[in-house]
């Protein structure tokens, strides 16, 4: 590529990255209100990793007990170990209701009780009477409730003329020199050519990014890149420590298995066939929340209780539910175990072991989905630029995300997003120039990787990373382990440099692809293990053996980080501990037990 490079150029009222539940929601509710919308997506936008969501979406719709958004909401702060902000959390309970009724009339197929009212199961840290029941907040649509909310959603914004860019790969946003977004840049991938797209607002709702790590959930996609785009506009990223080990992957594949599973009845045992949830957990038992089972798992292994060869995983047991139960409620885990790991459920147990699900981190937001960052001792909100799902920190899950709240999150902020572009933007209204020179880094990033010919495939140095963040960023850290991981990773990070591209002649390079998705989750792993070595606590999904308490006194407070070349600089933003509106009290931190 040369420096007069033509790009081919574009302009709408709003341009979304991503596809998923957020960005479908947010195109959705974009177009609804009549604004000229874009969705640029690198999968089709039903291979979006929404689709692989089993359990369900949370909603205290009371439709199998007696419920209360107050209750869900003290859960979620409960949850989040009080690093969630509250008058984000409060925004979200409260909003559920109505946004997943909405979700029933676009023609999400939910699973009905014989009064056809939407069913509801149990789900891990979710409770009545704050903390003294057991809620069914869940809503299902079996065990394929984000398959089921993903291709209505598509459909729903088809019907509404959004139009989508489909495998295009979003590289940089445009900023201009007062710090506004002015668009993105976009690669396409089936013609190798770049197109900027000019927009009054551009919505990152790129997703998670698991595969920094060896073990993950994720799909091969979830490479955080809208995260990567902000740190390279100069911006910071949150709570990067807090990632979430969800405690039943397939041993071995990593694949799902729904706590819904638990919440219908399954259990979890070890070597002695014990239901050892009981000891860690006496009243929630295999319904605690995720960072509590993955850490009790943990420790049943280390002290000889695992099974198998090389007793290393446990078991997760469902067969007692029967076979009618099983392909009524859990038909798609029925055949994932089958296909994963050679189980039949309905006679023996699934092979578990905690593995990597989710990222509390990302963009900084405020509940209206509007990216913030921090100048000179406060906050000032990002014109032109918003985010919105598992890319985004708003922060409603703070250092632990309960189950069923991811679903909930996407659909509630991706709507938030809409309704803000909705009541701030014109329809059609004309848009100053691109900066000059708009892009130009992108080709020059592009062209230099293109011609990549060093020492080091893009497999390998992916594969470093993996393994360095898997041994050291786990559930269990301490700061030996986190300092080592650290001057791994540096020099993993730094051996980009000497990277090789293959294929370098093709226009559709996946392994150019590839390296670019990993320059993107080198810059991400980095600011995590950053995070966690300088968190001195344990809090949530962050368990530091050498810092073993929650210290609220120092640490209450969210970690922004910038990443620059390898190099991380740190801020921090208090946690909004006072709600929206007069509707609910505040939620004073306590010890969290379950």
């Amino acid at each position: 590529m040369s420096s007069d490079y033509e790009f081919i150029d574009h302009t709408y009222d709003v341009v979304v990255v991503g596809a998923g539940g957020a960005g479908l929601r947010a195109t959705l509710g974009l177009a609804e209100a009549g604004l000229e919308t874009a969705c640029i997506t690198k999968v089709f936008p039903t291979r979006s990793h929404t689709v692989a969501a089993q359990g369900g979406i949370s909603a205290a719709l009371g439709n199998m007990g007696e419920d209360d958004w107050r209750w869900h909401m003290y859960d979620t702060v409960k949850g989040s170990d009080w690093l969630g902000d509250q008058d984000a959390i409060e925004y979200m309970c409260k909003e559920a209701p109505a946004a997943v009724i909405e979700l029933e009339h676009y023609g999400v197929p939910f699973s009905r009780t014989e009064d056809g009212r939407i069913y509801q199961r149990p789900f891990g840290g979710m409770s009545t009477h704050f903390g003294k029941g057991t809620a069914q907040r869940t809503c299902a649509a079996a065990d394929r409730t984000g398959h089921a909310m993903l291709h209505t959603l598509y459909q729903q914004s088809l019907r509404r003329d959004a139009t989508f860019f489909i495998e295009y790969f979003a590289i940089d946003l445009i900023m201009d020199d007062e710090g506004v977004c002015r668009g993105v840049v976009a690669l396409d991938l089936a013609e190798g050519k770049l197109h900027r797209y000019r927009a009054q607002s551009v919505i990152l709702a790129t997703g998670g990014y698991g595969r920094a790590y060896f073990s993950c959930t994720s799909a091969h996609t979830c490479t955080g890149d809208g995260n990567a785009m902000v740190l390279r506009a100069g911006l910071p990223l949150q709570d990067m420590e807090f990632v979430q080990f969800h405690p039943t992957g397939i041993y071995g594949a990593g694949c799902l298995i729904t706590e819904g599973v638990r919440g219908e009845g399954g259990f979890l045992t070890n070597s002695d066939n014990e239901r050892f949830m009981e000891r860690y957990a006496p009243n929630a038992k295999d319904l605690a929340s995720r960072d509590v089972v993955s850490r009790s798992m943990t420790i049943e292994i280390r002290e000889g209780r695992g099974i198998g060869e090389h007793n290393d995983h446990l078991h997760l047991n469902l067969q007692h539910l029967g076979a009618d139960v099983i392909e009524e409620r859990l038909p798609g885990i029925a055949e994932t175990a089958k296909i994963f790991a050679g189980v039949d459920v309905t006679r023996e147990p699934i092979p578990v072991l905690p593995t990597v699900h989710y990222n509390m981190g990302g963009i900084p937001t405020n509940y209206h989905g509007e990216v913030i960052t921090r100048d000179g001792g406060g906050d000032r909100v990002v014109q032109g630029l918003m985010a919105a799902g598992e890319a985004a920190c708003v922060s409603v899950h703070g250092a632990n995300r309960l189950g069923s709240n991811s679903l909930l999150d996407l659909v509630v902020f991706g709507r938030a997003v809409g309704q803000r572009c909705r009541d701030t933007l014109t329809a059609g209204a004309k848009q100053p120039a691109l900066p000059a020179g708009a892009g130009q880094q992108s080709v020059e990033r592009l062209d230099k990787l293109r011609n990549a010919s060093g020492g080091r495939s893009t497999a390998e140095i992916r594969l470093d990373m993996q393994k360095c963040m898997q041994e050291h960023a786990a559930v269990f850290r301490t700061g030996d382990l986190l300092e080592e991981g650290l001057d791994k990773l540096r020099g993993i990070h730094a051996s980009f440099a000497d990277v090789s591209v293959a294929d370098r002649s093709l226009i559709w390079n996946t392994d150019l692809v590839e390296t670019l998705e990993l320059e993107n989750l080198l810059d991400q792993a980095m600011a995590t293990i950053c995070n966690a070595e300088h968190r001195k606590e344990s809090r949530g999904a962050q368990a530091r053996e050498d810092y073993p308490d929650r210290d609220d006194q120092e640490w209450m407070k969210h970690i922004l980080t910038w990443v620059d070349n390898g190099r991380v600089r740190f801020d921090y933003r208090p946690v909004q501990l006072d709600t929206l509106t007069d509707d609910v009290e505040a939620i004073p931190p306590k010890q969290r037990v379950y």
